[in-house]
């Protein structure tokens, strides 16, 4: 465990201003344009989630670019490979010599046509096999895989399945991961209601553009959606899932304790002490491997990590510094140090 230098000014340093701030339109929109600026060629791909499930991402390269590796980014619950986190991670990388895949998770993104069942946060396998279908369909060596909240839970789990998979992995980087999903859940139910509401509003409306495309398999009516975040996730479980309660639902994607201690993959994971979405107390009680690395902020609220009125922030930077770190480590091509002094020289006068 260690300490990190973020450091916000003071006017960013509540959480709720962090995290309200962070999935604003004014952030999207400066995603938007940073990815856009670094004039990478982007497309859509549908990709290979085993069992006849299929999962749809985003490739994202520059033209005429030798790739130092891929990268996969993985969003969090009710985001999108369109999230204002990923843009703006992924033109980091981009800049940074990676190549880009964001996969979207089922059920997100538009992406709700493409599979009959309905998205839980179990459902690691299609993941896993996403990422072997990508990696085989973009080649570059070494690959590296980042995720923020339970995109963050889904990246450390990745790692953990990643050998036994013959997914060669590198490394990856987790940012305000779920460690503990019933904790988490009992800590939204006791903080501030404005997360649990947006929560449940935006699941809600998931919900209904899946009743609305299979009206046949999916036949539950608006008293349910009307259901809180416990009492519809207790539904989704008791309907949807092979798990007996919610209690062994939460259990069987919880990273917490000494469930990462078997990590072969090195991980780096960035924690705020202030995240008013996910409890802190989680994160000590971790037990990692050597080559796995907590570090803890005090400011930084959800996957916020602000650092100015343009709304950068810390987080795309280190996603891309521990990456990068891991990718180098692997022997991807063109070392850190290169990469660096090339850019300088681009940036430098005549250069």
């Amino acid at each position: 465990m260690a300490g990190s230098d973020y450091t916000p000014p003071h006017w960013l340093r509540s959480p709720h201003v962090q995290t309200v701030l962070a999935s604003s339109p004014w952030r999207r929109k400066r995603g938007a344009q940073r990815l856009a600026a670094t004039g990478a060629v982007t497309t859509a791909h549908l990709v290979d989630g085993g069992d006849g499930v299929r999962l749809q991402g985003l490739h994202s390269a520059l033209p005429g670019r030798r790739s130092r590796g891929l990268a996969l980014l993985l969003h969090g619950w009710e985001g999108s490979t369109e999230s204002s986190y990923m843009r703006l991670t992924a033109a980091r990388l981009l800049e940074c010599g990676f190549e880009v895949f964001r996969l979207n998770f089922r059920d997100h993104g538009g992406s709700h046509h493409l599979n009959e069942a309905i998205f839980h946060s179990n459902r690691i396998d299609e993941v896993v096999h996403a990422a072997l279908d990508v990696a085989q369909r973009f080649p570059a060596r070494p690959m590296v895989a980042a995720g923020y909240s339970l995109g963050g839970n889904f990246a450390l789990r990745l790692g953990l399945r990643a050998p036994g998979a013959g997914l060669q992995l590198a490394g990856v980087a987790s940012v305000c991961p779920v460690i503990d999903p019933a904790r988490t859940m009992l800590y939204m139910e006791r903080g501030h209601r404005l997360y649990l509401r947006h929560f449940e509003r935006t699941w809600r409306a998931s919900l209904r553009r899946k009743r609305e495309l299979f009206p046949h398999h999916h036949a539950f009516d608006d008293a349910t959606l009307g259901l809180g975040m416990r009492e519809l996730t207790d539904w989704l479980v008791q309907t949807h899932t092979d798990f007996d309660s919610i209690d062994a639902y939460f259990d069987g994607y919880s990273v917490a304790g000494d469930r990462l201690s078997g990590l072969q993959v090195p991980a780096d994971i960035l924690m705020a002490a202030d995240d008013p979405v996910i409890p802190l107390d989680a994160f000590h009680a971790l037990a990692l491997p050597a080559h796995a690395r907590l570090e803890l902020s005090r400011w930084g609220g959800h996957c916020g990590f602000l650092l100015d009125r343009r709304l950068d922030g810390f987080a795309e930077g280190w996603v891309t510094a521990r990456l990068a770190a891991h990718a180098d480590a692997a022997g991807g091509e063109g070392g850190l140090r290169t990469r660096l002094a090339a850019a300088v020289h681009a940036h430098a006068p005549g250069g």
